[in-house]
């Protein structure tokens, strides 16, 4: 017990020099926290104890329910991909409007609850102060780290949109992407090929349903390797919601992702693109072989995404319910 209790303290205390390092790339990079803007101590006076909130439920929720550490990453990510970083992937359909989760790509988005647990302690704590948006973002750091990623801090400052349209998620990749299609779809939002390979590294904790890869299984795929094809085709045997993990850890944040890549033992065909095109190649064997380039990589990188069309000041607004606009 002591032992882990000391290892815990030592793996606190490097994520605090990494988030400083962190906190200096960003700012290196040319992103600027103005007064209505983005700071890393964004609530330290109107919520100080917000974060805790965040962290505490995050927690609670992970330990009765470890696979959802990939479902709140994997949220974040299609919040930040359709209108940007501000909570619109959270909002409930109407009779007048259809809403981001209702989308074919959504449906399988899990964790709302945990969402909604932490926002309704913040509005006991602080109500009208803290965002969805910055809710799932801290939600999606504190997730990584309980898995065993790195810990990195990230700005807040978050307001939350007022726009859920499920035409809008049209812009999703879809898991049939090749390379070059990732390469575009993620540099239309700032992202360069050595990034998004460090972002698709997120699969390294979670699951994919056969719906969404038993396309692989219908000939031969030069990129699959043939016994893992086997695996692939039992998987689906149980229909098309049956899981496949993604790595043989799927619930441990660690780079074993990219090196099933290697084995031609990635699941999806957009994980699989990411070893055959030349242009993202390197970055799969480096990640492969340098877990920790891979941390570092994945942090920068999961911040920049967090910060993909915010809405600050009055562009947005703080939702006193994540489920719908004010």
């Amino acid at each position: 017990m002591l032992l882990k209790s000391r290892m815990s303290l030592a793996k606190l205390v490097m994520a605090k020099l990494l988030s400083v390092f962190l906190f200096m790339e960003v700012i290196a990079s040319g992103f600027r926290f103005g007064v209505d803007g983005l700071r890393m101590d964004y609530y330290i006076m109107t919520c100080p104890f917000g974060e805790q909130i965040v962290t505490n439920a995050v927690d609670r929720a992970l330990d009765d329910d470890p696979t959802l550490a990939a479902a709140l990453v994997r949220m974040h990510f299609h919040d930040c991909f359709i209108e940007g970083c501000d909570g619109s992937v959270l909002i409930d359909s109407t009779q007048d409007n259809k809403a981001e989760k209702d989308s074919p790509g959504n449906l399988s988005l899990r964790g709302y609850e945990v969402i909604d647990d932490a926002k309704n302690q913040l509005e006991e704590h602080c109500p009208g102060v803290v965002s969805c948006a910055d809710i799932i973002a801290m939600a999606a750091r504190d997730a990584i780290f309980w898995a065993g990623g790195p810990i990195y801090d990230i700005p807040k400052g978050r307001k939350d949109g007022r726009r859920s349209k499920i035409e809008d998620t049209i812009n999703l990749p879809f898991p049939t992407f090749n390379a070059s299609e990732l390469i575009r779809a993620f540099g239309q939002r700032g992202f360069t090929a050595q990034e998004m390979v460090a972002l698709s590294g997120a699969h390294t904790i979670g699951v994919a349903r056969c719906s969404s890869f038993k396309s692989r299984l219908t000939g031969v795929d030069p990129t699959l390797d043939s016994d893992f094809a086997k695996t692939l085709s039992k998987t689906c045997s149980a229909g098309d919601n049956a899981e496949q993990p993604f790595d043989a850890t799927r619930n441990d944040f660690d780079n074993l992702y990219f090196n099933a890549l290697i084995r031609k033992a990635g699941v999806l065909f957009s994980d699989q693109t990411l070893l055959t095109n030349a242009k993202t190649r390197a970055a799969v064997n480096g990640y492969a072989m340098n877990q920790a380039m891979f941390f570092l990589d994945f942090q920068q990188a999961m911040v920049k995404m967090g910060m993909v069309d915010v809405k600050e000041g009055g562009k947005g607004e703080v939702r006193h319910n994540c489920r719908k606009i004010n």
